[in-house]
Protein backbone atom coordinates (compact mmCIF):
# COMPACT_ATOMS: atom_id res chain seq x y z
CA UNK A 1 0.00 0.00 0.00
CA UNK A 2 1.38 3.00 -1.07
CA UNK A 3 1.07 6.06 1.70
CA UNK A 4 -0.77 8.90 0.28
CA UNK A 5 0.41 12.16 -0.66
CA UNK A 6 -0.23 13.79 2.78
CA UNK A 7 1.96 16.76 2.04
CA UNK A 8 1.87 19.47 4.75
CA UNK A 9 3.55 21.23 7.46
CA UNK A 10 2.11 19.94 10.26
CA UNK A 11 2.57 15.89 10.25
CA UNK A 12 4.86 13.47 7.98
CA UNK A 13 3.62 9.93 7.17
CA UNK A 14 5.26 6.62 7.37
CA UNK A 15 4.29 3.45 6.12
CA UNK A 16 4.47 0.30 7.94
CA UNK A 17 2.62 -2.51 9.16
CA UNK A 18 -0.63 -2.81 12.07
CA UNK A 19 -0.28 -5.97 14.12
CA UNK A 20 -3.56 -6.79 15.49
CA UNK A 21 -3.72 -9.33 17.89
CA UNK A 22 -6.73 -10.79 19.53
CA UNK A 23 -5.29 -12.97 23.22
CA UNK A 24 -6.81 -13.70 26.27
CA UNK A 25 -6.86 -11.04 28.95
CA UNK A 26 -4.50 -13.22 31.43
CA UNK A 27 -1.93 -13.60 28.90
CA UNK A 28 -1.87 -10.00 27.74
CA UNK A 29 1.21 -8.64 29.26
CA UNK A 30 3.13 -11.23 28.23
CA UNK A 31 2.29 -11.02 24.31
CA UNK A 32 3.04 -6.97 25.44
CA UNK A 33 6.55 -8.03 27.32
CA UNK A 34 7.69 -10.51 24.07
CA UNK A 35 6.76 -8.31 21.15
CA UNK A 36 8.64 -4.93 23.43
CA UNK A 37 11.83 -7.73 23.65
CA UNK A 38 11.64 -8.05 19.79
CA UNK A 39 11.00 -4.14 19.20
CA UNK A 40 10.85 -0.98 21.35
CA UNK A 41 7.56 0.65 19.67
CA UNK A 42 8.61 3.57 19.24
CA UNK A 43 5.87 6.35 17.78
CA UNK A 44 8.03 9.33 17.57
CA UNK A 45 9.25 10.58 20.73
CA UNK A 46 7.68 7.64 22.46
CA UNK A 47 7.88 4.42 23.14
CA UNK A 48 6.71 0.89 24.73
CA UNK A 49 3.40 2.31 22.02
CA UNK A 50 0.80 -0.03 22.33
CA UNK A 51 -3.03 -0.12 22.27
CA UNK A 52 -5.27 -3.04 24.43
CA UNK A 53 -8.99 -3.06 23.61
CA UNK A 54 -11.26 -3.71 26.62
CA UNK A 55 -12.37 -7.32 27.09
CA UNK A 56 -14.43 -8.78 24.86
CA UNK A 57 -15.19 -12.71 23.65
CA UNK A 58 -13.41 -14.62 21.53
CA UNK A 59 -15.48 -17.79 19.93
CA UNK A 60 -14.04 -20.73 18.00
CA UNK A 61 -14.76 -24.31 17.58
CA UNK A 62 -12.17 -26.88 17.37
CA UNK A 63 -12.31 -29.00 14.38
CA UNK A 64 -10.23 -32.01 15.74
CA UNK A 65 -6.96 -31.39 12.74
CA UNK A 66 -4.86 -30.06 15.37
CA UNK A 67 -3.07 -31.12 18.38
CA UNK A 68 -6.39 -30.42 20.29
CA UNK A 69 -9.53 -32.82 19.75
CA UNK A 70 -12.83 -31.68 18.33
CA UNK A 71 -15.50 -29.81 20.22
CA UNK A 72 -19.00 -30.07 20.39
CA UNK A 73 -19.48 -26.52 20.93
CA UNK A 74 -18.44 -23.33 20.49
CA UNK A 75 -16.20 -22.32 23.17
CA UNK A 76 -16.79 -18.35 24.58
CA UNK A 77 -12.91 -16.98 25.88
CA UNK A 78 -12.45 -13.30 27.75
CA UNK A 79 -10.04 -11.24 25.09
CA UNK A 80 -8.60 -8.74 24.50
CA UNK A 81 -7.27 -7.16 21.15
CA UNK A 82 -3.48 -5.79 21.11
CA UNK A 83 -2.20 -3.08 18.03
CA UNK A 84 0.83 -1.56 17.86
CA UNK A 85 2.94 -0.09 14.50
CA UNK A 86 5.97 -1.99 12.93
CA UNK A 87 8.44 0.58 10.67
CA UNK A 88 8.32 -1.61 7.61
CA UNK A 89 11.45 -4.25 8.48
CA UNK A 90 10.43 -7.46 6.96
CA UNK A 91 13.07 -9.36 9.75
CA UNK A 92 12.09 -7.08 12.26
CA UNK A 93 8.34 -8.16 11.75
CA UNK A 94 9.19 -11.56 11.53
CA UNK A 95 11.12 -11.69 14.78
CA UNK A 96 8.07 -9.83 16.24
CA UNK A 97 5.29 -12.14 14.81
CA UNK A 98 7.38 -15.38 15.78
CA UNK A 99 7.58 -13.52 19.34
CA UNK A 100 4.14 -13.69 19.45
CA UNK A 101 3.20 -17.19 18.51
CA UNK A 102 6.02 -18.15 21.15
CA UNK A 103 4.71 -16.49 23.78
CA UNK A 104 0.90 -16.92 23.03
CA UNK A 105 -1.45 -19.83 24.77
CA UNK A 106 -3.46 -20.79 21.46
CA UNK A 107 -2.16 -23.71 18.93
CA UNK A 108 -3.39 -21.25 16.20
CA UNK A 109 -3.02 -17.21 17.34
CA UNK A 110 -5.61 -15.04 15.93
CA UNK A 111 -2.97 -12.38 14.71
CA UNK A 112 -3.73 -9.75 11.46
CA UNK A 113 -0.44 -8.17 9.72
CA UNK A 114 -1.99 -4.70 7.65
CA UNK A 115 0.01 -2.64 5.79
CA UNK A 116 -0.77 0.53 7.13
CA UNK A 117 0.43 4.39 7.28
CA UNK A 118 0.76 6.59 10.51
CA UNK A 119 1.37 9.73 11.06
CA UNK A 120 3.98 11.58 13.08
CA UNK A 121 3.98 15.46 14.41
CA UNK A 122 6.98 17.70 13.24
CA UNK A 123 8.52 18.09 17.21
CA UNK A 124 8.01 21.90 18.21
CA UNK A 125 4.57 22.67 16.60
CA UNK A 126 1.51 23.98 18.21
CA UNK A 127 2.97 23.64 21.40
CA UNK A 128 0.94 26.51 22.77
CA UNK A 129 -2.53 24.74 21.34
CA UNK A 130 -4.81 25.13 24.08
CA UNK A 131 -5.75 21.46 24.10
CA UNK A 132 -2.60 19.82 24.89
CA UNK A 133 -2.47 18.50 28.12
CA UNK A 134 0.72 20.33 29.18
CA UNK A 135 -1.48 24.19 28.72
CA UNK A 136 -4.30 23.03 31.07
CA UNK A 137 -5.09 21.63 34.76
CA UNK A 138 -3.76 17.97 34.52
CA UNK A 139 -5.74 15.18 34.16
CA UNK A 140 -5.49 11.96 36.19
CA UNK A 141 -3.75 9.98 33.23
CA UNK A 142 -0.95 12.95 33.25
CA UNK A 143 2.26 10.92 34.16
CA UNK A 144 3.62 13.16 37.16
CA UNK A 145 6.66 13.67 35.59
CA UNK A 146 4.76 16.06 33.03
CA UNK A 147 3.03 17.85 35.38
Amino acid sequence: MPVPNLDNDRFVAEEGLRIIVQVPDTCAQRIVDAVLAEDALTYGDYDCVAFRTASGVQQFRSLGSGRNSATERVVEVPCVELSFFLSHDEMRATRVLKAIYSSHPYEEPVVFVEPCARTLHIRGLDEDNPNRFWNGDAEEWVPDEHR
